[in-house]
């Protein structure tokens, strides 16, 4: 079956009602911004800092802080590409009814979609853990350069989710940022960490949505965390449409009605043009 033709499927699926959409990764790699996982959903390279690594000590701090004070200025400059505009236009012609993201990045707001589920957090944000303030990402990213002037010009290779890949002689020299409203340094992007729960609200929003659309469209994700694919999971135990437009295997092939293996940078765009021409 050529892509034309599951496009058409897909149309016909979204004929039923409004779908949720949920996004992965994969959705922000033609923005520039690396992924976790190949097309057979391992993970590529080292093993991702875990969140009780992070509580535990100083010294995993000053690495995470290090590593992603270089990482910060490609996040900040990606850029919403077709598949986030496509996205932005089926929810404004109310084709969708509502779109949860694992990305960190905030390029479906920045494409124009609304009431974005952010199920892992943004890095736009940092969260003091010392007396629960929030911060703007920029202003502590202007703080930790101009405490650490020896790493500019430094070049890391980028990694997923901000990180780099940086030789660890830069690191012991780092200064952590700390909170301006406490002076606390358990400083922590906003964002969930593996081995860290998503937090309660946001996922009892997701699985409200859920349980109340149509069907779901998953667009660029393997699924492998848990948090995404319980989604997946009550949408089949209800009998709903379940498809995906993903380069690779996803932990839900056994469950989907229809999968796409093609670049939602293509498809998305297809589908948001064919749409909007029907009366």
């Amino acid at each position: 079956m050529s892509h034309q033709d599951h496009l058409n499927e897909v149309e016909r699926f979204l004929d039923q009602g409004a779908f949720l959409v949920l996004t992965g990764a994969g959705i922000s790699t033609p923005s520039g911004i690396p992924d976790y996982r190949d097309t057979d959903g391992v993970r590529r390279g080292r093993q991702p800092m875990m969140y009780q690594e992070f509580l535990a000590a100083p010294e995993s701090r000053r690495r995470y802080w290090a590593r992603a004070m270089l990482g910060w200025p490609r996040v900040r400059q990606a850029r919403p590409n077709a598949a986030h505009e496509a996205l932005a236009s089926l929810q404004s012609q109310g084709r969708i009814g509502g779109l949860i993201t694992q990305n960190v990045d905030t390029l479906h707001d920045q494409a124009g979609s609304h009431d974005v589920i952010e199920l892992h957090g943004s890095l736009h944000r940092v969260l003091c853990l010392d007396c629960g303030q929030r911060s703007e990402r920029d202003s502590i990213q202007h703080l930790m350069e101009t405490q650490n002037p020896y790493l500019a010009g430094v070049d890391a290779v980028q990694a997923p989710d901000g990180d780099t890949l940086l030789d660890p002689a830069f690191e012991a020299r780092f200064q952590v940022p700390h909170c301006p409203y406490c002076a606390g340094e358990r400083m922590k992007p906003d964002v969930v960490f593996f081995g860290e729960n998503v937090a309660q609200p946001t996922a009892a929003r997701a699985m409200a949505l859920a349980e109340n659309a149509a069907g779901m469209l998953v667009v660029g994700s393997s699924l492998m965390a848990y948090s995404a694919f319980r989604l997946c999971r009550v949408i089949a135990d209800r009998g709903k449409p379940l498809i995906a437009i993903n380069l690779g295997k996803t932990r839900a092939d056994e469950m989907l009605d229809l999968k796409i293996e093609g670049s939602c940078e293509q498809l998305l765009p297809l589908l948001a043009q064919s749409l909007n021409a029907q009366p």
